[in-house]
């Protein structure tokens, strides 16, 4: 018998089983410092996706790639999860999500306070009438519909958002500061109830504006019931974040017991260097409750400085009404000059950042501080409020440097906190260029990577991608997000962690943060080699209760 057949067989056999082993995936990220959000230590292998979904990971030495990148010396994570953003505006400008894209966000979470809808005519038109350097129309009315639009529309990252209760009360009772009758607190039951089954995540307040901060706390604890009974989460701007920090955080943890539902405290802070010692009282609260048994977290900005409007500084009688109420009570002397009188300094004029103005007129008084303007005009500050509030007939963007590096420090560090930028998403060109804004709109991620992980070693990198992504899935209760598995969504973010750093400045915000090299957004790459690709594979992450397909 001739040897020839035999060889030849054994060699079709081999190349048979040799093409075996080349899985066919679409994508394989190889030789990367994985670090799967689940906190525990990074370890060197290798990820394939196929479509949307990761499909392994480990050594996958012997498969083949469609597409294949080289991560040596480079950290793969899961994408980053943005708690308390405002982007609801900016993707509707521009849907690259660039500042937060280019820090690795690939899900923006809206809604604090206020949410997209429900919307009735009478808040649309309000809505456009308050528009200011970004214009569009309003083509929906429900919270459901607007996320929708924005997917529809095309959008680079993903979005979820809460339900606003200030969007609730507007829409059944306007900014009338009183209690509910029970046919209008059903009513704002029953939106809430569409809102969770359209997929909102949960239930929000902001309880230091209007008209979210009419609602007392039983009201508030009846609106988180229906969220809990679809599995949504309570989160709250609380009552107050200066002196009054130990009793707001306090009826956090009442609606959570009374309502049985999971809670968080949006940007927890203490705010004020007279309130900075209260801090650890809060933190002794929220730990004493997390031991009775109730799920509370925290999430965080990554500066020592807020932004909010100028109008805040206002008596609560002058902004119960909203923004037109106020200036109708400016234009009566009398209540002006009460208004004047009544104003409170948390922080020093000195310390208050004027960074947006409606009135393109008053724009060359960006940058410059409260005090700075008051001395330009020989006024008083309290005096220079009402002055600008009035002129800009807005409520004036500003930044007030009100908190203590160290208690950012001690905060970062609880298990329970995660993270968020309080700002849109935004690109550094256009329109965009028509404002200041906060750094934390470009770097809030990139700083607790470069900043407080690398320089300041505040917690370890695996701790600091476990906020960023798995905790808040999970508080969140996320289907397939949130983490490097099998099965899960393809939303990776590959950066180095030896570079990665927040550019923007409080002088010069708009300046994208560097070092983040790749973000895949549903498998589809959004960010290469730190330069955007125009892809727009962005979705709507649809909370527990959603009753659709």
């Amino acid at each position: 018998m001739s040897w020839k057949p035999i060889v030849l067989a054994f060699i079709v056999i081999s190349l048979f089983i040799g093409c075996e082993s080349q899985e066919p995936y679409d994508l394989i990220i190889r030789n990367g410092t994985i670090m799967d959000g689940s906190g525990d230590s990074s370890y060197k292998g290798d990820i394939a996706i196929n479509s949307d979904t990761i499909v392994a990971l480990g050594d996958l030495k012997k498969a083949v790639g469609a597409q294949e990148i080289d991560a040596t010396g480079l950290t793969v994570a899961p994408g980053f999860i943005n708690m308390l953003s405002w982007a609801n505006v900016s993707l509707i400008e521009d849907g690259r999500s660039q500042g937060d894209i280019r820090q690795g966000v690939t899900l923006e979470v809206m809604g604090e306070g206020r949410s997209m809808g429900p919307l009735n005519e009478h808040m649309k038109q309000q809505m456009k009438k308050n528009q200011q350097n970004i214009t569009y129309d309003i083509s929906w009315a429900t919270l459901g519909e607007y996320l929708d639009f924005l997917q529809n529309k095309g959008i680079s990252t993903n979005v979820a958002s809460f339900v606003g209760n200030g969007t609730l009360r507007e829409y059944v009772m306007n900014y009338e500061n009183r209690p509910p009758n029970s046919e209008e607190l059903e009513k704002m039951k029953e939106l809430t109830k569409q809102a969770m089954e359209e997929g909102a995540v949960g239930l929000s307040t902001s309880l230091i504006y209007v008209p979210s901060g009419h609602a007392k706390t039983d009201e508030i604890i009846e609106l988180a019931k229906v969220a809990s009974d679809y599995d949504g989460m309570y989160v709250s701007h609380i009552r107050d974040e200066e002196e009054n920090l130990l009793e707001a955080v306090q009826e956090l943890i009442t609606i959570s017991k009374e309502a049985d539902i999971r809670s968080e405290i949006y940007h927890f802070k203490a705010s004020g260097t007279a309130n900075w010692h209260l801090l650890d009282s809060a933190i002794q609260l929220v730990n004493n409750a997390r031991k009775a048994g109730l799920p509370i977290t925290t999430d965080m900005y990554m500066y020592n400085a807020s932004s909010t409007g100028l109008n805040i500084l206002l008596p609560s009688w002058a902004k119960e009404g909203g923004h037109s109420m106020t200036m109708e009570l400016m234009a009566q002397k009398a209540k002006r000059k009460q208004m004047i009188e009544e104003i409170k300094f948390h922080v020093p004029p000195e310390k208050i950042l004027l960074v947006g103005f409606r009135n393109k007129e008053m724009r060359h008084l960006i940058g410059k501080t409260l005090a700075e303007i008051a001395e330009d005009r020989s006024k008083s500050p309290a005096e220079t409020v009402v002055d600008l509030i009035e002129e800009d007939d807005s409520r004036i963007q500003v930044v007030y440097f009100s908190m203590s590096e160290e208690n950012i420090k001690k905060k970062l560090a609880l298990p329970y906190m995660a993270i968020c930028s309080d700002a849109g998403s935004y690109t550094n060109e256009g329109v965009f260029l028509e404002q200041s804004t906060h750094p934390r709109a470009y770097g809030s991620f990139a700083r607790l990577l470069g900043h407080f992980v690398r320089d300041e070693k505040v917690i370890s990198l695996e701790e600091a991608i476990y906020k960023l992504t798995t905790l808040p899935a999970t508080n969140l209760k996320l289907k397939k997000r949130g983490a490097l598995k099998e099965g899960y969504y393809a939303d990776v973010v590959i950066f180095d962690a030896n570079t990665i750093k927040a550019n923007a400045t409080f002088s010069k915000p708009h300046q994208y943060a560097t070092g983040m090299k790749h973000v895949f957004v549903n498998g589809i790459q959004v960010l290469k080699d730190e330069e955007h690709t125009g892809a727009f594979p962005g979705r709507v992450v649809r909370g527990p209760g959603w009753t659709g397909n």
